[in-house]
């Protein structure tokens, strides 16, 4: 493979939020407040060897306009009197509403933005978790209303607005990396959300792979979703970031995306080139999930890089798998073993984990110490696997002479020759050009 060796930019970075919203990720960089954002951006630029961008630095300029509007700004609480007359509607400044195609660094500029605001009032996040704290928060207010009586009628009620409230108390800038909609439930409320939103003087900065018409493009009665769209667009500038880079110019030629052990260095390239091309810093990230927390090793926007341990060793499920594919589009997945009979169990995962990948259209990169076609093999069971084999049998009222296909591998084996076709269709250029599907 002849790629161009980059200097890989693997910045640590361990800022948190500690808003109750989101105790997640953010993509923060360690950006030196200089005296205007341009130079902020010119220096994070040098600091990590990435070349200036035309396009990018037209952006900045926009949001430089953006944050000059912005000093001092706070949302005004309507009066009493205004109250009584309904005058309630507070005009803030108008955000942006930043669109373009996959890796030409939207969320770093958004990032470099939200980070020399100096202002505590502000939350950067996932638009998916954003959206899920919103369903959870409506869940909250309605377990407050009184029970409904026999006989009697129930008011009706609208919980989107001492939920709009509750945002808009802990943070009047909400900056919202990739913003799309995939949901019927979420579209349905959007309007509703954002217009109170709006009108409480909040200030919205997203980033986005589509334009305002093309989201919940063919969704499921999208012509209530609409008016959503006009709202955005009325308190958002739209700006298009078109800076001519594109990941699929720096994609791994076709059938080379799996490495062997001796091929270590090219993976390891194909990893530096696309860390170099997303932009920001390398991190340790936790994802919250069902009550309990995904630890993703290295993630660096939506590219994330994991070793076989920590996804098939350890106890996860296609729930896990769904949602980290969620989370990422380009995974990369290191020190793959030769799987037998005796890691009957990881090999389950890793066939469950290249089932649920290639539904969702994931990009895999992997590393392994054999081969695709050898990396599992039914080989010879040792006395403790016959002994295990034989005590579930019995707990399972099985003789000894039938149903033993359950313990030789025949069904792995089968599964297996599936994910194998997968892995193979997973390396090629057709597969790597194909969308991700929305959950």
């Amino acid at each position: 493979m002849n790629f161009h060796r980059i200097l890989r930019v693997c910045k640590i970075c361990n800022h948190h939020k500690n808003s109750r919203l989101y105790r997640r990720h953010d993509h923060t960089l360690l950006i030196k407040r200089l005296s205007s954002l341009a130079s902020a951006y010119t220096d994070f630029v040098a600091g990590n060897d990435l070349r200036v961008d035309p396009e990018q630095k037209k952006v900045v300029t926009k949001l430089e306009d953006l944050h000059s509007r912005l000093q001092g700004y706070q949302p005004k609480e309507p009066s009493i009197f205004e109250k009584m007359f309904g005058e309630t509607v507070v005009k803030g400044p108008r955000g942006v509403y930043l669109c373009g195609s996959v890796g030409t660094g939207k969320t770093m500029l958004m990032d470099l933005f939200f980070r020399h605001l100096e202002e505590k009032k502000k939350l950067r996040t996932h638009f998916n978790s954003f959206m899920l704290d919103v369903h959870s928060r409506i869940h909250e207010v309605k377990k407050t209303l009184p029970r409904r009586t026999e006989g009697s009628k129930q008011r009706p009620f609208d919980p989107i607005a001492p939920v709009a409230r509750q945002i808009s108390q802990e943070a009047w800038l909400l900056c919202f990396d990739e913003f799309q909609v995939t949901d019927i439930a979420d579209a349905m409320i959007l309007k509703r959300l954002f217009t109170e939103l709006f009108h409480r003087g909040v200030v919205v900065f997203a980033t986005s792979n589509r334009p305002p018409e093309d989201l919940y493009k063919n969704g499921l009665q999208r012509s209530n979703f609409i008016p959503f769209i006009d709202v955005l667009k009325e308190h958002c500038e739209v700006i298009r970031l078109d800076s001519g880079i594109d990941y699929r110019t720096a994609l791994p030629r076709e059938g080379t995306t799996f490495f062997s052990v001796e091929e270590i260095t090219q993976f390891e390239l194909v990893y530096s080139n696309m860390i170099e091309l997303e932009g920001q810093g390398v991190h340790r990230r936790t994802l919250r999930h069902l009550g309990r927390d995904l630890s993703v090793p290295e993630a660096c926007g939506k590219i994330a890089r994991f070793s076989f341990a920590d996804l098939c060793v350890q106890a996860l499920g296609a729930v896990d798998y769904l949602h980290i594919s969620r989370e990422f589009d380009y995974i990369f997945i290191s020190d793959i073993p030769q799987m037998s009979l005796s890691m009957k169990t990881a090999a389950r995962r890793f066939i469950t984990l290249i089932d649920t990948f290639y539904d969702r259209k994931v990009k895999l990169v992997l590393q392994a110490e054999v081969p695709a076609d050898d990396l599992f093999v039914t080989g010879q069971l040792t006395q403790r696997d016959v002994d295990n084999n034989m005590a579930l049998m019995d707990d399972l009222g099985m003789q000894q002479d039938s149903d033993v296909s359950l313990f030789t591998g025949e069904e792995e084996l089968f599964a297996f020759r599936r994910t194998l076709s997968r892995l193979a269709e997973m390396q090629t250029t057709e597969y790597w050009q194909t969308l991700k599907k929305p959950v």
